[in-house]
């Protein structure tokens, strides 16, 4: 391959980087749906994800809200209350997500027949 290929296909893969990153691992995609469930709070979230602890949530839902994909709201409370919302810009995923469920469903029926 020359560099300039290469230049090519790097530029042209670094987009799909960036969304596979954002969206990448175990829990993202949970605590979306969760939170778009109604699940606003962090124990209610937490809840509601088998498995995920309180350390690796509060570091996921920080990720996501720089991504501006959730929106965190302190009320001025007291005890203080903290809520999470899906943002306008988290339904610009929703096309992406049924492509890659479609995709999904058909790779596992291609390589275990079901």
């Amino acid at each position: 391959m020359n560099k300039a290929n290469h230049t090519d296909c790097t530029s042209a893969m670094l987009p799909v980087r960036d969304a596979l990153d954002v969206i990448s691992g175990k829990w993202k995609l949970m605590i979306l749906i969760s939170i778009s469930s109604g699940n606003n709070r962090f124990r209610e979230i937490e809840r509601s994800i088998p498995k995920i602890t309180s350390k690796v949530l509060a570091k996921e839902l920080k990720d996501l809200e720089e991504h501006l994909l959730i929106k965190r709201t302190v009320y001025d409370e007291f005890p203080v209350i903290v809520e999470y919302t899906t943002t306008p810009y988290t339904s610009s995923l929703s096309n992406v997500i049924k492509e890659l469920r479609d995709w999904g469903i058909n790779h596992r029926k291609k390589i275990i027949g079901k």
